[in-house]
C-alpha cells in the first residue's frame, strides 16, 4: 500500500514537472518567435505597401496650341498653325519614402515624413483627340509641336490641380494609409504610433 502511494505521488510530482516544463518552453518559443522591433523593419512594412502611399489623380482635359512665324517681332502672314486637342491623363502625387524618418521610444512609434509631391504625370496616348488642326505650308505642325504642347500642357494641369489642394490631400492619404499598415500588424498592436509631417525632410 505504501508503494503504491508513493508511486501515485511519484506520477504526480512527474506530470506537474512536465506541466511546468511544456508551458515554461511554449513561452520561451513563443518569446523567441516574437520578432525584434526595429526601425528598418518598421521600414520595410511601409515600403512594402507603397502603392498605398500614393494618389492618383484622374483627369480629362482639352488645350489649343497656335503658333505664327515672327521677323522682328512682326507676324508673318500664312505662317500660322494650330491643333486643339482633348487628353486624358494620371498624376501620381505621394511622399518619397526613402526620406522618412522612424525612431522608437519603449512602447511608441514616431515616423516623420516629407511633404507630399509629384512623382509622376503621365498622358494616355490613345485618349489624343485632335480637332481643328490648320498649318501653313511656310510653317507645317511636327511631332516638336505635340512635344512642347504635352510639357506646356502637364505644367498647367499640375499648377491647377495643386491650386485645388491635391499635394494637402496626398499628405493626408499617405499619412492615412501608413497608420494602417502599422496598426494593422498585431505585432506592434501594443505600440502608440504618431505620423506627422516634416517639411525639412526634402
Amino acid at each position: 500500500m505504501k508503494k503504491l502511494k508513493k508511486l501515485i505521488i511519484l506520477v504526480l510530482l512527474l506530470a506537474i514537472a512536465l506541466t511546468a516544463t511544456f508551458f515554461a518552453g511554449k513561452k520561451t518559443m513563443k518569446s523567441e518567435m516574437k520578432p525584434n522591433i526595429t526601425a528598418s523593419l518598421i521600414a520595410n512594412k511601409i515600403m512594402s505597401a507603397k502603392e498605398l502611399t500614393t494618389l492618383k489623380y484622374h483627369y480629362t482635359n482639352m488645350g489649343q496650341f497656335e503658333n505664327q512665324n515672327t521677323f522682328y517681332g512682326y507676324k508673318i502672314p500664312f505662317t500660322s498653325k494650330k491643333f486643339i486637342v482633348s487628353y486624358d491623363g494620371v498624376i501620381n502625387a505621394g511622399i518619397d519614402l526613402n526620406k522618412m524618418k522612424i525612431s522608437l521610444d519603449k512602447k511608441s512609434i514616431e515616423i516623420q515624413i516629407p511633404a507630399a509631391k509629384i512623382l509622376s504625370h503621365e498622358i494616355y496616348e490613345d485618349s489624343l483627340k485632335v480637332f481643328d488642326e490648320r498649318e501653313s505650308i511656310f510653317n507645317r505642325i511636327d511631332i516638336e509641336d505635340y512635344n512642347n504642347f504635352s510639357k506646356d500642357q502637364k505644367k498647367d494641369v499640375e499648377y491647377k490641380a495643386i491650386e485645388k489642394g491635391l499635394l494637402n490631400q496626398a499628405d493626408e492619404e499617405a499619412k492615412k494609409a501608413i497608420e494602417e499598415i502599422l496598426l494593422g500588424d498585431t505585432i506592434l498592436s501594443e505600440y502608440k504610433i504618431n505620423v506627422t509631417k516634416d517639411n525639412s525632410l526634402k
